[in-house]
């Protein structure tokens, strides 16, 4: 109303015509709906700009061995290339998902009035065409009364906010004394007011708590609109404020860690000193028995009996003599020293999606040539 009122004041009576087969419902439906494609589309260039710093990334790192970890145990080497690249597909999910979401995003709701549609005989069609629109809602009560696109976008922010503080959290633990594994740019970090030897990785916290944020955003549309009767109802103004933080917050969370991922550091002899410790090719033990012909759940209990000695005996499995691994299992030979170190245990890997050199070689060959 207040832009129909400066129109009039503009151009005369006639710019009390704008209003013409609209409503306040379907006008802000529209609007919000424009806001959305726009922003979802600016989201998906700050993911595309993330996934290719990682790819990046996996490329500058692609024969760096580390732990791979379950439960936050030491469990098997990986490559951290590898594992780099296990955030890049979590992205990926996250793109396809606010993709689809834009399809639903992009559908005209101008026409609809307040719920009912209108006498005139308007071309809702044709002013798609205009707004670049996909298609033109179908039931005008429907169109002016929900906001599930706007649930469904703060819903997708939010499993793509559970993937930047996952991969915030694994950071702030890398960039600890106990790991040691990488090394974060100053200007990520600050002090301490009183602790002058500190470099705490708050921007890495600070996404990780504002996933929270959008977490609750979406509690907060999700209970707006759980209650609402058929048609519009002004509780529905409420959904601007859950809408707009969500948006501030996922692009800001992206834009700043993209950032600081192209200066990051990894410490590969610290990475590589970490797969000395916690046995992490006893699995590979095992599976070279069942290659032998040994089932593998007794190569299971082999494996841990080798396990248990070398834990006896303040020893590593790569310490071991073949000699004393033969007291384990006559099946063992010199070959064993092919899967007994880190480096061979990546290198043995043969199965799609594994973490062996020559598979994240060829994903990040075709990451490349996508991205």
């Amino acid at each position: 109303m207040n832009i129909e009122h400066a129109l009039i004041k503009k151009i005369g009576p006639v710019g009390g015509k704008l209003h013409t087969a609209r409503s306040r419902n379907d006008q802000v439906a529209l609007d919000v709906r424009l806001f959305l494609r726009y922003e979802i589309k600016e989201i998906i260039k700050h993911v595309k700009a993330f996934q290719r710093v990682l790819v990046s990334l996996a490329d500058k790192h692609i024969d760096t061995v580390m732990p791979g970890y379950t439960h936050l145990q030491r469990a098997q080497p990986v490559l951290l290339s590898h594992h780099l690249l296990a955030y890049y597909e979590m992205l990926e999910r996250d793109r396809q998902r606010l993709e689809d979401c834009h399809k639903r995003v992009n559908v005209l709701p101008l026409g609809s009035a307040a719920l009912a549609g209108t006498t005139f005989p308007i071309d809702r069609t044709y002013v798609a065409k205009l707004l670049k629109f996909s298609s033109v809602s179908e039931n005008s009560i429907d169109t002016v009364s929900d906001r599930d696109f706007v649930a469904e976008f703060i819903s997708v922010s939010s499993i793509l906010m559970l993937h930047l503080s996952r991969l915030s959290e694994e950071f702030i633990l890398w960039n600890s004394e106990e790991f040691g594994f990488v090394q974060l740019p100053d200007a990520f970090t600050t002090g301490s007011s009183i602790m002058p030897q500190k470099k705490n990785p708050d921007i890495l916290e600070l996404v990780r708590g504002k996933t929270g944020r959008v977490y609750g955003d979406l509690i907060a549309i999700l209970t707006l609109m759980k209650g609402l009767p058929l048609a519009y109802n002004r509780d529905m103004q409420e959904d601007k404020e859950p809408l707009f933080d969500t948006v501030d917050t996922v692009s800001a969370c992206l834009h700043v860690l993209c950032q600081m991922m192209k200066k990051i550091r990894f410490d590969r002899d610290n990475m590589a000193k970490a797969t000395f410790a916690g046995f992490l090719t006893a699995t590979d033990i095992a599976e070279y028995l069942v290659k032998k012909g040994m089932p593998f759940r007794e190569a299971h209990g082999v494996t841990g009996r080798i396990v248990s000695y070398c834990t006896d005996k303040g020893r590593t499995l790569e310490q071991l003599e073949v000699n004393e691994l033969k007291g384990f299992s006559k099946l063992i030979g010199k070959d064993i020293s092919e899967c007994i170190t880190a480096g061979a245990s990546v290198k043995g890997k043969k199965s799609y999606g594994s973490t062996s050199i020559k598979h994240v070689t060829a994903r990040i060959k075709k990451l490349r040539n996508t991205t």
